[in-house]
């Protein structure tokens, strides 16, 4: 299995250099050049084996250059049993009354209380292995942007691993105050948090310079270092999220929800596109999907692209309750547009070069079908997010988070204006309601918030008769130590200085 680059198909790498890497010397995008392709008997034969097996042949399937005992240790370790409460780290709740058909599928049982730790506890594993394949004694300077959810799961992934040092960039102002307090309070030796002065985009925008400014890496080359990414522009935190769309299918017919064969929707609160973006890769390997339904908040860019074919990032910047998806520039639909091209790098290149300068792009007319067949695009915003987290907790007594209460709003409107109710759907939750508290407790019982807001995750817990995720309230005494912001323009002298680099 090789890989090119979204931007340069003369670009061949290993799966090992692809992580290792990161990101393509040019800014794009490493991609498989080709998908293994799963039959219907091969997915009942996946439905016998636990997630762990699925991972481990999953993964075989796209790091040839891994040996059946580095891909079988990696697994083991990330998705232990201690880490997610039991030996299915991705189970599936049932919505009942109206909804029969609609599975929302648990992607918050790790230790951080976010879908990333499904990638970010076995990605240390994967880059650790690939440094010592490519760069045997260079140590990996690992920059992470975040809305909110990946900082922490990365900072929790790579916590005093071996030969790497990490540093988050998350928005001053954008995320929320569990998000922050899991950020700067992290422990570890190798660890760095710095606020920046500016949205998501903005922070983004700064570690993908970084990462291509040829200066700085000559000073990282310097000092036996060179950078890599925790970022879902990472193919070792992009190849993971694949499996659990695998293991939900298989939960499923397990279940006797669904027969082999059955098609089925699948729809993600979505940010920066990576986590549908699995989806669809899962899709193009043999999994029996109908529809992509791409929920997003009031940054609505992706509603947008997906209904006129224009992405165009030229607009106000919501800070809303559902941050993680605060997102104005989506990375990984860079990936999607290259295959929905057949590979045509140079149409990609020209596109996100016109992204960059303009903010703009159109894709044809050949795309914009493609992605019509493929993808229903819907919105919304906060006051519909917190009716919608009013009402499924009245109808069902769960709570969501207010991500995945915007997929669980999305897709009704899916239903509302297609009339499909039949289809079995898999709703991606992508939080523990207890990482915004305030917000889900100022839905369903407003009266009941309190300014401190461990004071409102104890509430919530009693008002709902759920448990706290330990690694939360776990926070409450933890020791602030990270209080640094910055500018968005200083991001790269906080690194240099960070590494103790001149």
């Amino acid at each position: 299995m090789k890989y090119n680059s979204t931007r340069s198909n003369s670009t061949v790498v290993s799966a090992s250099q692809a992580i290792s890497q990161g990101i393509s010397a040019e800014g794009g995008l490493f991609v498989p050049q080709e998908l293994p392709k799963y039959s219907l008997n091969e997915i009942q034969n996946l439905a016998k084996l636990d997630y762990k097996g699925r991972a481990k042949k999953i993964l075989a399937d796209f790091l040839s250059d891994f040996t059946e005992s580095e891909i079988s240790e990696s697994v083991d370790a990330a998705y232990a049993d201690e880490k997610f409460g039991g030996s299915n780290p991705a189970p599936i709740t049932c919505l009942k009354n109206d909804r029969n058909n609609a599975y929302i599928l648990e992607l918050w049982h790790g230790p951080t209380s976010a879908f990333k730790d499904m990638a970010l506890q076995i990605l240390p594993h994967l880059l650790t292995k690939s440094m010592h394949k490519v760069h045997d004694g260079k140590e990996a300077v690992i920059l992470v942007a975040t809305s909110g959810d990946t900082g922490k799961a990365a900072l929790e992934g790579f916590k005093d691993v071996d030969g790497t040092r990490i540093m988050v960039f998350y928005p001053v102002n954008g995320v929320s105050p569990m998000q922050k307090r899991q950020m700067t309070t992290q422990k570890g030796e190798n660890v760095n948090v710095f606020a920046i002065e500016g949205n998501f985009d903005d922070a983004q925008t700064g570690v993908k310079w970084i990462f291509t400014n040829d200066e700085i890496k000559a000073k990282l080359a310097d000092n036996n270092m060179l950078f890599s990414s925790a970022n879902s522009i990472n193919w070792g935190r992009l190849l993971p999220q694949i499996v659990y769309y695998f293991s939900a299918y298989c939960e499923l017919l397990n279940a006797g929800k669904i027969s082999a064969g059955d098609k089925v929707n699948i729809t993600v609160p979505t940010g920066n596109f990576g986590n549908i973006l699995a989806a669809f890769y899962a899709m193009n390997m043999g999994l029996p999907v109908k529809r992509f339904i791409c929920a997003s908040n009031a940054n609505n860019v992706l509603t947008d692209f997906l209904a006129t074919g224009t992405y165009n990032r030229n607009r106000e910047f919501y800070t809303t309750m559902s941050p993680s998806m605060d997102i104005l520039i989506s990375s990984n639909l860079e990936r999607l547009l290259y295959h929905l091209t057949g590979g045509d790098d140079a149409t990609i290149s020209s596109w996100m070069k016109s992204l960059s300068e303009t903010g703009i792009y159109t894709v044809d007319d050949s795309v914009k079908e493609k992605l019509g067949e493929l993808f229903y695009g819907g919105y919304c915003d906060d006051k519909g997010t917190q009716e919608t987290i009013k009402m499924v907790y009245d109808r069902e007594h769960y709570l969501c988070d207010t991500h995945t209460a915007v997929a669980v709003n999305v897709y009704d409107q899916y239903v509302e204006k297609t009339g499909d109710r039949d289809t079995p759907t898999i709703i991606a939750s992508t939080a523990s309601p207890y990482k915004f508290a305030k917000n889900v407790l100022g839905a369903i019982t407003p009266e009941a918030v309190t300014e401190d807001e461990f004071a409102t995750v104890m509430k919530l817990s009693e008002i709902s008769g759920t448990d706290v995720p330990k690694p939360l309230a776990e926070l409450k005494d933890a020791e602030v130590r990270f209080s640094t912001t910055c500018a968005a323009d200083e991001m790269k002298d906080v690194v240099l200085v960070a590494l103790n680099i001149r």
